[in-house]
């Protein structure tokens, strides 16, 4: 390997292996991050120039061993400690698939924020710096830096142990990296649509917890569901950074090899495995996916899956989306009127009650509703977007 990019994945595949091996040896989550962070720096530092070791795990673990105890060295309540460190051998890398679920766990632990569990997955699992992150999330270095120490402080306190339970729950785990992902495909504030660093991390995570999880349905779901819609983006802006709604996207720009894995993964999930309201997501991508243009899209079938995942899994963003469609296979009277039964509260909801205006041929209601969702979201591109929209219906 001699690319930048090759060392940093290679670091990031790395990063929670070495912190479980050094949590499961030395105890102490937070100071154990830190001390890997300290070795993936120093990685990152001298391999380019030296090359990568024969053992780079091996070599990861000795060096974050070695500043874990210069890190307990610096703490004077723990010098009795220390005497006991010096005589330990250092920790090997164990069971790295064990290591890195458990890990995913502790940093979705329930007793954390989403925006914590958010940064620390991305800096423990992911193997991200604080500078990345921040960059990511369009937030400042520091906040991160606070959002993770806090995150670490609470796993303390809450006196959670780096044991894998005998039943183990992934499901928040799913909720964070699909947040991570979502992101990353439609940021909620800024000037651009997309932060691209975000969907891919949030895919690679996924694509290492079905590596560990091969039998478990939802989280082949949800990396179907990422593949499928994430396969869109490259037609889903203008050069100049304009939205493109998916009924005008230029469907030969969309990625046809992630289509075809998202599809082929959907496929013998659903046949194979209890059906999940991921997997519901995924087979809904993947009919948008496979229509050749908008018009040929099998709405029908869309409206059945949302019937079906609103019992499953409700929502109002599911309610939302299966208005849509509704009113996509019954009209937009149907859907205004399900819209106004719902009483969702969320700037879509004008955006989803323009469109179905528009559709209904009510111009003034609709260049209204656009202009009220422009005023509500924080998205550059989407106001832009609805903007334009509702200039087109003057």
């Amino acid at each position: 390997m001699t690319g930048g990019n090759d060392y940093e994945e290679l670091l990031r595949d790395l990063a929670p292996q070495v912190l479980g091996a050094l949590v499961r040896h030395y105890g102490g989550f937070d100071t154990c991050e830190d001390a890997v962070q300290e070795a993936l720096l120093a990685a990152a530092q001298q391999w380019p120039a030296d090359g990568v070791p024969d053992n780079p795990r091996g070599w990861l673990v000795t060096v974050a061993s070695r500043r874990w105890i210069e890190l307990v060295r610096n703490e004077s309540a723990r010098r009795r400690r220390e005497e006991m460190v010096a005589a330990q051998p250092e920790p090997v890398a164990g069971s790295a698939g064990d290591d890195t679920l458990t890990l995913f766990l502790l940093c979705c632990h329930p007793s954390l924020s989403p925006v914590s569990q958010v940064a620390l997955t991305l800096r423990a699992v992911g193997g991200l710096t604080t500078g990345e992150i921040a960059r990511a999330l369009l937030v400042p270095e520091s906040t991160v830096g606070q959002r993770i120490s806090r995150a670490k402080a609470r796993i303390k306190a809450s006196g959670a142990s780096f044991e894998m339970p005998d039943q183990p729950d992934f499901g928040p785990v799913l909720q964070v990296l699909y947040l991570i992902f979502n992101e990353g495909y439609t940021a909620s504030s800024g000037e651009s649509l997309n932060r691209v660093e975000l969907t891919t991390e949030a895919i690679r995570l996924v694509r290492q917890l079905r590596a560990r999880l091969p039998g478990d349905g939802e989280v082949a779901g949800l990396l179907a569901l990422m593949l499928l819609t994430d396969a869109r983006r490259p037609a889903r802006t203008r050069s100049d950074g304009a939205l493109v709604p998916l009924t005008e996207q230029d469907r030969s720009l969309w990625d046809k090899a992630s289509i075809a894995e998202g599809v082929d993964l959907i496929t013998a999930t659903l046949a194979s495995a209890p059906v999940g309201p991921y997997q519901l997501q995924a087979a809904i991508a993947a009919v948008h996916d496979e229509a050749p243009d908008a018009e040929h899209t099998d709405w029908p079938q869309i409206l059945a899956l949302y019937d079906h995942l609103a019992t499953l899994a409700p929502g109002p963003m599911i309610t939302l989306n299966r208005i849509v469609a509704l009113a996509m296979v019954h009209g937009p009277a149907t859907g205004l009127t399900a819209l106004d039964d719902a009483e969702l509260d969320h700037y879509r909801v004008d955006a989803v009650r323009a469109h179905l205006l528009e559709l209904g041929g009510d111009t003034s209601a609709a260049r209204a509703a656009y202009l009220r969702a422009a005023r509500a979201t924080l998205s550059a591109p989407e106001r832009r977007y609805l903007e334009t929209r509702a200039a087109h219906l003057a």
